[in-house]
């Protein structure tokens, strides 16, 4: 058994806490909006005042915060975990961040002699529930084998990165940067068959089964046909935040990444269009706007 702080309760940290919680480990929950700590505390989780209380005598305390200005308030603030954590504890960060906050958060805890792994999840909600995340880990050894009983709750398999936890964030992003390019030729491709009045189901059958049978189309595709953007696994603001700190992370080593240009434009299209709270493959209706499809609609 762990003694496990975990702060950052979102749609994603609930079911990843709750996992832990059911796992067996002794857990201590922080929340900036106390009521998001509610259903946790009622299933034997304990609630902490503050994230100092939430990182006092634990083994392992996670933070899942949905981007670098939460991770470094949280992490480096006064009363943070960085002031809170004792020397042999450590912090493992869940969320998806840059690569750029991976190298200033691990120097921080070098500098107070504590353990950074980072660790980012692969995976909507309904996937944390029943723990079944993919999960990107990178750090000291030791310390990653020391958070494997968490990752063997929360996830159905880990991916090894190697020993710097800023390689678990590039590797992250990369897989959201190809998701996105994904969602965005899908786009493209469901307004043109629509142009000749093919139904979109009939493409979704063609790509889910034949060469394109992937989750990835499985699942966007499927919400693309159905329209179905409200219940919104993966935001398009997050989506941006993260092609964001894709391209930041890829000028810093001089990688172009052409694709990703008009995948920012299409999710800053979104957004201007009031749709920032949405599941990110609503970038089939930019898509659709921009061929003349809502006007025919």
């Amino acid at each position: 058994m762990l003694r496990v702080g975990f702060v950052g309760l979102g749609r994603m940290g609930r079911g990843m806490a709750r996992r832990i919680l059911r796992g067996g480990h002794d857990l201590i929950v922080y929340n900036r909006t106390a009521n998001n700590a509610a259903d946790l505390a009622s299933e034997g989780a304990s609630v902490a005042p503050s994230i100092a209380a939430a990182c006092a005598d634990r083994d392992v305390v996670i933070t899942m915060l949905a981007d670098d200005a939460a991770l470094d308030e949280v992490a480096l603030g006064a009363g943070g975990v960085r002031d809170s954590l004792t020397t042999d504890a450590i912090h493992l960060v869940m969320g998806t961040h840059g690569v750029a906050a991976m190298h200033a958060i691990e120097a921080a805890h070098r500098r107070a002699r504590q353990t950074l792994v980072a660790a980012p999840v692969l995976g909507r909600p309904d996937k944390a529930a029943v723990g079944e995340l993919g999960i990107i880990a990178a750090g000291p050894e030791a310390a990653v084998h020391r958070c494997r009983p968490l990752f063997a709750v929360m996830g159905g398999r880990t991916f090894d990165a190697g020993a710097s936890p800023a390689a678990a964030a590039a590797t992250k992003l990369a897989n959201n940067f190809a998701i996105g390019c994904a969602l965005e030729a899908m786009s493209e491709a469901f307004s043109f068959v629509r142009k000749f009045d093919v139904p979109p189901q009939i493409l979704y059958e063609v790509m889910t089964e034949g060469l394109l049978a992937a989750p990835v189309y499985r699942v966007y595709g499927k919400i693309i046909v159905d329209d179905r953007y409200d219940q919104a696994g993966f935001t398009v603001q997050l989506a941006l935040k993260d092609a964001e700190l894709m391209a930041a992370a890829a000028d810093s080593v001089h990688v172009p990444l052409p694709s990703g240009a008009l995948l920012r434009d299409r999710l800053r299209d979104a957004i201007t269009q009031g749709n920032g709270e949405k599941d990110w493959a609503i970038l089939a209706r930019v898509q659709a706007r921009l061929s003349g499809l809502d006007e025919e609609d």
